[in-house]
């Protein structure tokens, strides 16, 4: 025994004795190294710029010495065009990379090289991924896929993810990556901007099909903030997962247990601070707790209500809604938030209500609602003990709620806990809000089109004065920045145009803004007046129109829309503000190109107020969101104060159609002699949707055909 353990000592004296520090500049170098490496090495990778690599690291190091991968100096090397980063080893640490400028194709950060090779006990810390997305919103990937066991992710920072696809998804495909234990702590979720798609969510931990599997996933203290890419920020698909002393700030969803028992939700704080959407915790399935979290002015309905219990379906398979049973909420604290919603999306398919519900203990302040919660189905299950709410609470409530003052000494750790989060989460030497600086802009006159392009083709953003009366267009004006048309809304342009897909074509981050023109185009020959392109790019971008006439657009000449928008790409906004549109025989707005029925759509929030349209003679709207999909907000309509004449839609058509869209406002508006004999206004819905139908005149007009969903005031 005694020669053992010198042998032993002699071993362990001789890895020590050789392990070293290497500085290593190119991948080829960096592989070398990662080939030799033993425990305790150190490999520094120089400062620079490191492009187009697949970082393969397959090494194993020790629980006492791993094998440490790290940048020189931290956020100075730079991962940049099409890389990666694989783990497939043991005990290995990589520390201070930035991903930046590029794009992963699959996934960025992975826990394994290939699916032999998984990491275990594997660490990335201190590393950022900022906007490394894709080309196309619509290629999916994750920028860290978690495979293996007992690996860890803390002390990183993710920012604008816009592309189609889970940030972190931890996989739970066979043994090897169950009961994991892995570790997710400490990071900083920032700015996922709406996805206006499934497949928005910050963190997915599991999938339906492995949903019954313990993957004991450790999510702690790590801060969220402005994550609304879809309605889960976290999706939690399996058993056995942990999600305490987080913040999440100002998101629109919530953390979901949508699949799998036994998760525990815990000590969390969510900061909705008013933010329309803003949510907290969705409960489904069996063993849920729900324990010592604060609610700040969640503002969050239905799915997004602070806390939603669902219903589920009988004899429910496991990737569907299984029923709510055995679910402990207790000694939370709501503050001025939505009203929670109990047995949430009772419908003909889910008509379980929720079961053995220990709901004990909370606290309820709230002085501008009237009430605390909703009820969609019998609550029977439910078991109300000790919850305390405010006396200016109008709603009559079970046994087990006293109106009181309620004790809300807990908001005064809100301040010093969320400030010491802020600082203490994320790659400290990186500015959370990463800032773009705005491009100066300049004012350039153009008289003739080949100024305009001239002016398109600089770098800088630019605000074009018409200052002519004659454009010909040879190719579409290219909008890929901040551009402003402008003029003095009294001289008529005349606008005219080869064959061509658009006069106006807006590319991704492009931002279009017409004011103050008055447009002729009966020369115009392309499809559309305005549309963006066709290629699905990943960047977002906006379209506005205000205070210009736009008049005499003609299908005869191909131009067949004012305004088409392309599958694929997504809108900000699209704001068409106090303009006529006069004698244009073509359609106005149509954006019903996304038929996948999976509930995808292009445009956030549309704004159309305060026009005139006269002798429209085409579709005036046609929105198509399409699918049973509910885990989207829009799109967001707004159609007020337009004083629409003469206009009509061919072959009978309703002239204004609605397919899917989550939110309409028609407020205010005019219609005269507008489809006679046909419809009007069409809505057609497959899931919940909210439509304010308010103050409208129709004289001598088609019908408006309503839906359950309609909330009709006229």
């Amino acid at each position: 025994m005694l020669r053992i353990l010198l042998l032993k000592c002699c071993l362990l004296s001789t890895i020590i004795a050789m392990a070293n520090t290497v500085i290593v500049k190119n991948i080829d170098e960096l592989n070398e190294a990662n080939k030799k490496a033993l425990p305790g090495d150190i490999v520094i990778l120089q400062n620079g710029e490191w492009k187009n690599v697949t970082i393969n690291l397959d090494c194993s190091g020790t629980q006492e010495k791993p094998v440490t991968f790290k940048a020189q100096t931290p956020g100075k090397v730079l991962i940049t065009g099409n890389s990666k980063l694989k783990l497939g080893g043991n005990f290995i640490v990589v520390d201070g990379f930035y991903f930046t400028n590029g794009y992963g194709g699959d996934d960025v950060i992975s826990y394994r090289v290939n699916s032999k090779q998984l990491a275990n006990n594997c660490r990335v810390t201190n590393t950022v991924v900022n906007n490394f997305n894709n080309p196309k919103r619509m290629d999916e990937n994750y920028w860290v896929a978690f495979y293996g066991k007992n690996n860890r992710l803390d002390h990183c920072s993710f920012i604008d993810k816009k592309n189609l696809g889970v940030l972190l998804a931890v996989v739970l495909d066979d043994e090897r990556s169950r009961e994991n234990f892995h570790s997710i702590d400490h990071n900083y979720f920032g700015r996922r901007p709406a996805l206006a798609s499934n497949g928005g969510e910050i963190m997915r931990v599991g999938v339906s099909q492995h949903c019954q599997f313990n993957s004991n996933t450790q999510i702690k203290n790590n801060f969220f903030e402005s994550c609304d890419g879809e309605t889960e920020i976290v999706s939690i698909k399996s058993c056995a997962n942990v999600i305490q002393e987080n913040i999440f700030k100002e998101c629109q969803g919530s953390v979901v247990l949508r699949h799998g028992d036994n998760n525990l939700v815990a000590g969390n704080y969510f900061l909705g601070n008013d933010k329309t959407g803003t949510g907290g915790v969705r409960v489904i399935n069996k063993g849920q707790k729900v324990l010592n979290n604060i609610f700040y002015k969640c503002r969050g309905v239905d799915f997004r209500s602070p806390l939603a219990i669902m219903n589920g379906i009988p004899n429910s398979p496991a990737n569907r809604y299984v029923q709510v049973i055995n679910a402990e909420i207790s000694n939370n604290l709501f503050y001025e938030c939505a009203p929670l919603s109990f047995c949430e999306g009772s419908d003909t398919e889910r008509t379980l209500p929720p079961d053995h519900v220990i709901f004990e203990k909370n606290i309820f302040y709230n002085k501008r609602d009237h009430s605390i919660y909703t009820t969609s189905d019998n609550i029977d299950g439910f078991i109300f003990a000790a919850n305390k709410v405010s006396r200016e609470i109008k709603q009559t409530l079970n046994n087990g709620f006293e109106k009181t003052i309620p004790d809300i000494t807990l908001l005064k750790k809100i301040a010093p806990v969320e400030k010491e989060s802020y600082q203490s989460s994320g790659a400290l030497w990186f500015s959370k809000q990463s800032v773009t600086p705005e491009n100066s802009s300049l004012l350039i006159n153009c008289s003739t089109g080949t100024q305009v392009y001239a002016a398109l083709a600089r770098k800088e953003d630019v605000t074009i004065r018409l200052t002519g009366k004659d454009y010909k267009l040879t190719s579409p004006f290219i909008i890929s920045k901040k551009v402003r048309f402008t003029g003095d809304n009294k001289t008529l342009i005349n606008i005219s145009s080869a064959k061509m897909l658009s006069a106006f074509l807006v590319e991704g981050k492009g931002n279009l803004s017409i004011e103050n023109l008055k447009i002729t185009g009966p020369g115009i020959k392309a499809t559309h007046f305005i549309s963006n392109d066709t290629s699905g790019n990943v960047n977002h971008f906006n379209i506005t129109i205000q205070n210009s006439t736009i008049s005499d657009l003609h299908r005869n000449n191909d131009c067949r829309d004012l305004l088409y928008i392309h599958k694929y790409m997504l809108a900000d906004s699209i704001v068409i503000r106090n303009n006529s549109f006069i004698n244009n025989y073509c359609n106005f707005f149509i954006m019903a190109d996304e038929k996948e029925d999976k509930g995808y759509y292009n445009a956030e929030r549309i704004v159309i107020t305060q026009n005139t349209f006269n002798k429209q003679q085409g579709s005036l709207l046609n929105i198509y969101r399409g699918g049973n999909d509910e885990s989207t907000l829009g799109p967001n309509l707004t159609f007020s104060n337009n004083d629409i004449r003469y206009c009509n839609a061919p072959d009978s058509q309703p002239l204004i159609r609605l397919t899917g869209v989550q939110v309409t406002r028609f407020i205010s508006n005019k219609f005269s002699d507008c489809n006679q004999t046909a419809t009007l206004i069409l809505y057609k819905d497959v899931v919940r949707a909210k439509h304010f139908l308010e103050k409208n005149i129709r004289v001598n007009s088609g019908v408006i055909e309503t839906n359950q969903f309609v909330m009709q005031k006229d």
